[in-house]
Order: C-alpha cells, then sequence, then structure tokens
C-alpha cells in the first residue's frame, strides 16, 4: 500500500475509535447536569445517587475521549504535513480556539466538580458541572467548524507568493452553512445516545429487579432502586426521543445543504449515475460490486428529490455528468497547483459508491432502529409491572449501540463522501500526505495505534461493565468542610 491509503486507513481508525465517546460526552454531561439540579431542588437522595452513578460513567468517557483526541491532532503533523503547511492558517484557528476557550473551560469546571462535593456550596457545585458541559460543547463548535470549512471552504483566499491557503473571513467560517446544520444534528444525536445509554442501564437493572427473587428484608430496598430506575428510565426515553426529533428535522435541511455545495456526495449517497428528475430514493439496492450498474431496488418514488430540494418534482445531479462536469471544472487548477501528477492522478471526482451509499442507509436505519426501542421504553416506563423478558433484556444491550453507531457511520459517510478531496474543490487527499514519510512508517505507527487502542477498549469496556453493574452507590449529604487544610477527596 502506498503512503497515502495506509494514513487514510490510520486516520479512519483513529478518528471512528475517538468518536465512539464524543456523543456520549456531549450528551451525557447536561444530563447528569439535570440530574443533580433535580437533587439541589428537591433533596431526593435517588437523583444524587443518579448523579453520582452516571456522572462515573461521564467520567470513564471523559477521560477515553481525551487520551484518543489527542492522537488526532499528532497526526496532522505526522503523515499530513502538507495539508497543515497548506491550508494551517485556516484549519488551526477553530483547532486553537477550541483548545484555548474550550477544553480549559470544561477541564477546569469538571476538575471543580470531581473534587469540589465537600469543598463548594451545593449551588455552587452545581454551576460547575453546568459550565464543565456548556465547555465540552463549545469545544463541539470549533470542531465542526473546522471539519464543516473542509466540505465547503469559505472565508479564505490563494497566496500565489507562498503557495498557501489564508484566512480572510473567519465570521465566514463560523456561518458556513455546512456548520450551521451540522452542528444541530451532530448535538441532537449526542443526546440521542446518550439518552439511550441512560435509559438502556436503567432498563437493564428495572429488569434484574423484576427476575429477582423477593426477599422480605429487600423490599424496602429494592423499592428505593425501582423509583430511582424509573426516574432514569424515563429521562434517559424522553431525551432520546426528542433528540431523534431534532435529528430527523437537521438531517433534512443537511441533505438540502449538501446538495447545494456537495451534489457529488448526494448523488454518491444514492448512488445516482445519471441526472434523474424526479428522482427516486431507494431503501435497499443489489447492485455491481463496483456499484455502477442496479440489478435490484426497493424504491421510493421522488423522495430523494424532496430529500434535495423539498419538493418532490426537484432534479438530482448524477454521478456521471457531475464527474465530467469536475474534470473541466478543477484539473487545471490542480495542474497549477500541485502540479501534473497529482492532477493524473484525479482518474474521478466520485469516492467510494457502495461505501457512502451503504453508510448512509445504516446510519438511518440504526437511528429508526434506536427510535423504536426508544418509544418501547416510554411505555415500559409508564407500566408499574417491572419487565422480566429476555427480550426486554437484549433490547435494552442493543438500545445504546444503535444510535452510538448511527453516529460512527454518519461520520465514515460524511468523510468518504468528501473524497478524493481532504478540502472539496481546493486539495485533493493525494496532495496532502507527508512527503517524507514511508509507508513502512506509517504502517508501523497504525498497528501501534491500533494495539492501544484495543487495550484501552478492553479497560473501557471493563469498567463500564464493572460500575453498571454495582448499580447506585450508598450516599450521604455532602458536606462543606470548613477545615482549609484538609486534604482534597476524590468523589468516585
Amino acid at each position: 500500500m502506498s503512503s497515502e491509503t495506509l494514513a487514510r486507513w490510520q486516520f479512519g481508525i483513529t478518528t471512528v475509535y475517538h468518536f465512539l465517546f464524543v456523543p456520549i460526552t456531549l450528551a451525557m454531561s447536561f444530563l447528569v447536569a439535570i440530574f443533580q439540579t433535580m437533587w439541589v431542588r428537591s433533596g431526593n437522595e435517588n437523583h444524587l445517587r443518579l448523579t453520582k452513578f452516571y456522572g462515573k460513567l461521564f467520567l470513564i468517557n471523559f477521560a477515553m475521549g481525551v487520551v484518543t483526541g489527542i492522537v488526532q491532532e499528532f497526526q496532522f503533523g505526522m503523515n499530513w504535513s502538507d495539508y497543515s503547511r497548506f491550508v494551517g492558517d485556516i484549519f488551526g484557528a477553530p483547532l486553537a480556539l477550541e483548545a484555548l476557550l474550550a477544553f480549559f473551560l470544561e477541564s477546569t469546571f469538571l476538575g471543580l466538580w470531581i473534587f469540589g462535593w465537600d469543598r463548594l456550596p451545593k449551588k455552587v457545585h452545581l454551576a460547575t458541572i453546568w459550565l464543565a458541559a456548556i465547555g465540552t460543547n463549545i469545544s463541539a463548535i470549533f470542531i465542526l467548524a473546522a471539519n464543516s470549512w473542509m466540505q465547503n471552504p469559505v472565508g479564505w483566499q490563494f497566496n500565489a507568493a507562498s503557495n498557501r491557503a489564508e484566512l480572510n473571513d473567519f465570521g465566514a467560517v463560523l456561518f458556513n452553512p455546512v456548520f450551521l446544520v451540522t452542528f444541530p444534528h451532530q448535538i441532537t444525536a449526542a443526546w440521542m445516545t446518550s439518552g439511550a445509554l441512560v435509559a438502556a442501564v436503567a432498563g437493564w437493572h428495572l429488569w434484574r429487579l423484576g427476575r429477582a427473587a423477593a426477599r422480605p428484608e429487600a423490599i424496602a430496598h429494592e423499592e428505593r432502586e425501582e423509583k430511582a430506575w424509573r426516574t432514569a428510565l424515563k429521562i434517559g426515553a424522553v431525551s432520546m426521543l426528542i433528540g431523534s426529533l431534532g435529528v430527523l428535522v437537521s438531517g433534512d435541511l443537511q441533505g438540502k445543504v449538501m446538495t447545494d455545495v456537495q451534489p457529488m456526495k448526494m448523488a454518491a449517497a444514492e448512488a445516482l449515475y445519471e441526472t434523474e428528475q424526479p428522482a427516486d430514493f431507494s431503501l435497499f439496492t443489489i447492485g455491481s460490486l463496483d456499484g455502477s450498474q442496479e440489478v435490484f431496488a426497493i424504491k421510493i418514488p421522488r423522495l430523494l428529490s424532496f430529500l434535495a430540494h423539498n419538493n418532490f418534482t426537484g432534479e438530482v445531479q448524477g454521478i456521471n455528468p457531475l464527474n465530467t462536469q469536475y474534470q473541466a471544472q478543477y484539473t487545471p487548477q490542480l495542474e497549477k497547483v500541485y502540479g501534473p501528477e497529482i492532477a493524473k492522478r484525479m482518474t474521478t471526482y466520485a469516492p467510494n459508491i457502495p461505501i457512502t451509499y451503504w453508510t448512509f442507509r445504516i446510519m438511518m436505519g440504526l437511528g429508526f432502529l434506536g427510535i423504536a426501542i426508544g418509544l418501547w421504553c416510554l411505555f415500559q416506563a409508564r407500566r408499574s409491572q417491572l419487565p422480566t423478558s429476555q427480550v426486554w433484556r437484549w433490547g435494552m444491550i442493543v438500545f445504546p449501540f444503535a444510535p452510538l453507531f448511527a453516529n460512527s457511520f454518519g461520520w465514515i459517510f460524511t468523510e468518504m463522501g468528501r473524497q478524493p478531496w481532504v478540502v472539496f474543490g481546493v486539495m485533493p487527499t493525494a496532495a496532502g500526505v507527508s512527503p517524507g514519510v514511508s509507508p513502512a512508517m506509517v504502517l508501523f505507527s497504525m498497528i501501534g495505534f491500533t494495539l492501544v487502542y484495543g487495550a484501552l477498549a478492553v479497560v473501557e469496556v471493563g469498567l463500564f461493565v464493572k460500575y453498571i453493574k454495582l448499580g447506585l452507590p450508598e450516599v450521604s449529604e455532602p458536606k462543606v468542610l470548613d477545615d482549609e487544610d484538609a486534604p482534597l477527596s476524590f468523589a468516585y
């Protein structure tokens, strides 16, 4: 394999792995803050127990997300130095703000939250988790703004003297139409994922209570447990369903923006080779191995036109005419900026069609599966009888993975659909690779990262399973210490 192919594999592996933690962190921080707010307002001990329990899961996830996220920025210098040199002035600006503003905000107040249970007044301590949650989501703003610029580069100019792209309008980057639909789509998808996790854990514990033999001495304890888990089940299911509504609305808007700025990605999502008006949407297609010919398909008439243009008669451009258009539009520019060798490698301007087609559908299918289980949870939460069936148990195990993997497949679709560009219409992926890095060097680092990430996965899953099985902790009312010399205590 070439250095480019291996570098893409490495970045894909590390990014998809890191992104497993991102949606949980974004919304779980707010859900923990909501549980703590309920405790501060009501004084109900169960709300404090839920805060401590889900706070522990949040901290495990947050720590793993930070560790795996650091590797992402290393790769810009390791394997993608030409990319960093060419667009560093633009791409580096939101990343710098993410570190200076968001990361320090969330890490500072998260530290105060962890160590401040017996040091800060109750309401001040509550404010720290809210500020940490806000900081986490501000971080998403700058990261998604940087990625949206790669999808739709705005607010920049080319400096011929330095042969670099330079930022001339940071406001345009922050108000990029791709970012304006991507941010709410990602945040609401995060609420789907975190809500599903909260509800699934609560549902599993309710199933455990339902299956347990009733012991006279444990009835009061189990009643208290049931009330707490029912509260978590309701809040998790409602959060998941509200998030799913936001995903549906923002996803519809995202499809229309994608049609305007990246019509090739929209065509690839449908494997639409020729322009159609109106255009149908296929739920399921069997085609040739390269995806160029359709053998069998189940289609919804005119739906693709609606997704692209908000009407049922709009024209959707196909892969073949777009490829011809891009050849005439971009090839001369690539020869001028990057030389004939890079231009010759751009034999097609279409992404990998089977991957974009199926990741788009897997994303939607898993999302709708999560919605169905969320509705089931909400129905169960209204019943007085505890669940006891194995179907419920396995439903709770599947529940959090459906929106979580939907996030991952959506991210794969977003990034693979941009290919063969690392910055759409500006820089081919082949031109961004570090020139002095050999395939052996990339392969060595990729194997190393994969092994380390595998070990971290074992640690992450082990910790999650351990603390989920332990259930709700016993708690006492935190008391603010008067002794300033008393050592800080770690609340978890």
